[in-house]
């Protein structure tokens, strides 16, 4: 697929909009600053980070980071406030109001199908099948991504913990490849690596991945994501992400974080929670009320309670926050419970060896 062929999947409003340059985009932070309108003067309490000055759009120091995480190259990275506002940017860039469809595999994070109605976008639904042991994607899958401009999958997938092979991504964006995008969303994959589709990424130019910084690397508050794709896609998407997305403390943490050091410790931390998800899964195999439980490859457990909205209620009384997915499709009575620390865990599997529906 050529480049030209890539870009053209994109809205013509987009390929044509010259974007937007700011002045850190058009020139570095070294010498005499007076062409960004900035206070020459730091604020009380800055610390040394020079928040009287705009940060880097794009931090070099931070992409070439997750680029060497990631196992990809910086030109096929945008670094984005979390992964919905590469979901937005994606659905902005690609999809014509009233004109383009947007597949989603419910149950599944709902910010796909919320960003495709914003956007204008029809959604088409391809529920996952419950197998009884996880939930597979249907066998018409392909048939209904068919005229879809972007196709959305999730693996792990939230809320069912389920994977999706490498095998099937290939086939779909081999089939979508001319028409359509298909973003695999891995928000979870750092507690499954090996199941994780960067290796596609190669074979498939219409692929993209999305990746977050909120789930293994512990910084849901900084708001830290990212869109791994090809470099056409990237430049697409740079043309209408804002200006400056990336807040300089959000950088810095960022960077802490992702040290040799740090990630050490998280990896100590992931074991640490695979083994608490399986204890927590022997507990609530054996909970009265609770009728079906999907351990998952991520850092959830998703069970079906004989009343969930009912034990969602009585765990809140108990100081226990958990997350109803009756909403869902096929998910009646089902909820969420995230894995918490080993003091947290204990909490809960003594709260539900008394609770019943």
């Amino acid at each position: 697929m050529n480049p030209d062929a890539l870009a053209e999947l994109a809205r013509p409003e987009i390929r044509a909009l010259k974007p937007y340059a700011s002045a850190r985009a058009l020139a570095d932070s070294a010498g005499i600053l007076l062409n960004a309108n900035e206070s020459p003067w730091p604020p009380a309490g800055d610390g040394g980070l020079g928040l009287n000055r705009y940060p880097d759009p794009q931090p070099a120091g931070l992409k070439s980071r997750l680029a060497e995480l990631y196992s990809t190259r910086p030109e096929n990275l945008l670094v984005t406030r979390g992964s919905d506002e590469g979901i937005d940017l994606l659905m902005r860039v690609f999809c014509r109001a009233g004109q383009d469809r947007v597949l989603v595999c419910p149950p599944c994070f709902g910010m796909y199908a919320l960003s495709a109605r914003v956007q204008g976008a029809e959604v088409v639904q391809a529920p996952l099948v419950d197998t009884g042991d996880t939930f597979e994607l249907p066998e018409d899958l392909g048939e209904k991504a068919g005229d879809c401009r972007i196709s959305f999958l999730c693996s792990p997938n939230n809320p069912t913990g389920s994977i999706i092979s490498s095998e099937t991504v290939s086939a779909l964006a081999t089939a979508q490849e001319g028409t359509g995008l298909v973003v695999i969303d891995e928000a979870y994959v750092e507690f499954a690596p090996e199941t994780s589709v960067i290796p596609l990424l190669a074979e498939h130019p219409n692929l993209v991945l999305l990746r977050t910084l909120s789930k293994a690397h512990a910084l849901a508050g900084c708001r830290l994501g990212a869109v791994i794709a090809n470099p056409v896609i990237i430049d697409l998407l740079r043309r209408i992400i804002a200006p400056y997305p990336l807040p300089t403390p959000t950088v810095t943490i960022a960077m802490r974080a992702l040290t040799e050091e740090s990630l050490a410790d998280e990896r100590k931390h992931l074991a640490m929670l695979a083994g608490e998800r399986d204890r927590v899964t022997e507990a609530l195999v054996s909970s009265p009320g609770i009728a079906k439980v999907w351990p998952g490859a991520a850092n959830f457990v998703l069970v079906r309670a004989a009343d969930g909205p009912r034990l969602v209620h009585a765990a809140a009384a108990a100081g226990i926050r958990l997350r109803d997915q009756s909403a869902q499709p096929g998910l009646g009575d089902c909820v969420r419970i995230t894995i918490g620390t080993p003091e947290e865990n204990t909490a809960l599997i003594g709260f539900m060896r008394e609770w019943n529906s």
